[in-house]
């Protein structure tokens, strides 16, 4: 398969690209940063803004399907007061309007996109410090993960949302919890668990029209 991984130059993104390249599929690498270096083997860089539609346009050509995986990586309580990023505020949301439109204008129809646990429905299932956490220091941030999805849901792709709790960059193997009802297991959750269920979400037809719920699975 040839996937197209947007935001995929660090954190989640760089693991669902390593994760697909190590299943043997065709990977597009697209992200402003990109490079030949710590990239696997058989991997295409991009370099290219994905608010740019002429670069992201040429990147979409030929491919199967496309994973989101944008964010912002600056502070959040840096962002918050100063209401400034290395990334627009909204780069989620405008990020995959673009990608939407772009699948459109090429005939890809299979997205995968990461959000965030405690996004609608789900935040009444956090517990009482990250409530305080996504309300005070990640507002902006949270609205944008919501505007975001409304556009996965009525974009009339087949997508898939996959909304991970707190990340963390743990080498792992263990099992994850994949929740299609709003709950989860625990609090956490590796990139590199996040990376696994998304090329599994790609590599079938189950998870299409579905937002489903990852972390780590309990201990014991």
């Amino acid at each position: 398969m040839k996937v197209l991984v947007v935001g995929a130059s660090r954190g989640t993104g760089a693991r669902i690209v390593a994760e697909l390249a190590r299943r043997g599929h065709l990977v597009t690498a697209y992200s402003r940063g990109a490079g030949e270096a710590d990239r696997p083997e058989g991997v295409r860089p991009v370099a290219g803004d994905v608010l740019d539609p002429d670069a992201l346009g040429k990147a979409m050509v030929g491919q199967d399907a496309v994973v989101v995986a944008l964010g912002i990586s600056d502070n959040p309580f840096r962002v918050r007061l100063t209401r400034r990023a290395s990334s627009p505020l909204d780069v989620r949301s405008r990020g995959t309007r673009a990608v939407v439109d772009a699948m459109a204008e090429h005939g890809v129809r299979r997205l995968v996109v990461q959000s965030t646990y405690g996004i609608g429905e789900t935040y009444a299932h956090l517990p009482l410090a990250l409530k305080a956490f996504f309300t005070l220091a990640i507002r902006p941030q949270v609205d944008d993960h919501e505007r975001q999805e409304r556009l996965v849901r009525g974009s009339g792709l087949d997508w898939t949302i996959l909304r991970p709790v707190v990340l963390n960059d743990e080498e792992t193997t263990a099992p994850v919890w994949v929740g299609t009802d709003d709950r989860v297991a625990t609090m956490s959750i590796s990139r590199h668990q996040v990376a696994r269920v998304a090329a599994d979400a790609l590599e079938g037809t189950d998870a299409v029209g579905r937002v489903l719920s990852l972390s780590a699975v309990a201990a014991g």
